[in-house]
Parts: C-alpha cells; sequence; structure tokens
C-alpha cells in the first residue's frame, strides 16, 4: 500500500493522497483526511478521483455538500484529481457543480496532480 505523502507545489504544502488509500466517502473520512493535512501543516488535500466514494457525484445524496463543507469550515482545500467524465456525462447538474465549483476556488476538480500546479500558478 502506498501512503499518502506531502508534496510541496508553489510554495503550498498539499497532502497528496494515494489512489489505494481509504475511500473520500463521508463526513468522518473528510475528517481523517483534514486531520492529516492539519497534522502535516498542509493547505490542500489532493484525492484521486478513484478514491472518492460514488455516492459524492450523486448530488442528491448530501455527501459531497458535507463533505466539502468540512473542508471550508476547516479551511482545508480539497482537489479531486483524474477522470471524473462518467459521473459528468451522466448528469449535467453534477457538470454544472462542478464548473462553479472550479471557479470558487475552494474545492477544485482536476484532469490529474499536474493539473493542481498549474491552478495554484494560475492564482499565484
Amino acid at each position: 500500500m502506498v501512503t499518502d505523502d506531502i508534496v510541496a507545489l508553489r510554495g503550498v504544502q498539499v497532502l497528496r493522497c494515494a489512489p489505494d488509500g481509504p475511500p473520500l466517502d463521508g463526513e468522518r473520512a473528510a475528517l481523517d483526511l483534514i486531520g492529516d493535512a492539519m497534522g502535516r501543516d498542509a493547505q490542500i488535500v489532493a484525492v484521486p478521483a478513484e478514491r472518492v466514494g460514488s455516492e459524492f457525484f450523486r448530488l442528491g445524496s448530501g455527501v459531497a455538500g458535507a463533505i466539502m463543507q468540512k473542508f471550508v469550515n476547516y479551511r482545508v482545500r480539497l482537489a479531486v484529481f483524474g477522470d471524473i467524465a462518467p459521473h459528468v456525462t451522466a448528469s449535467t447538474a453534477l457538470r454544472d457543480f462542478v464548473h462553479e465549483t472550479n471557479q470558487r476556488g475552494h474545492v477544485w476538480f482536476l484532469a490529474d496532480f499536474d493539473a493542481l500546479d498549474e491552478k495554484l500558478g494560475a492564482i499565484g
């Protein structure tokens, strides 16, 4: 099992989560990641899409909102990276949600981990 590690991107500490770790599937999992990030002085948690529970992508379930609210409350950014195209293709509401969320800056959905470095460079 690969462990989560800390990576510095543009002067920002990022907790880069391994693909095979526990799923981000609810508030408890979010708090575990936030605690790990804060304990390691990371300002961003980067989670591979395959580690995000499928209910997160069903907006009606409320899981995404609950998870995102925890990150906002603790002032830790969340970046979900990887292919979420099947989920976005299946839901216009999710597509709009991802677009809107990416504009706000606290939670990002990115194509891959390298896109996080680009995003941080763009905001400056």
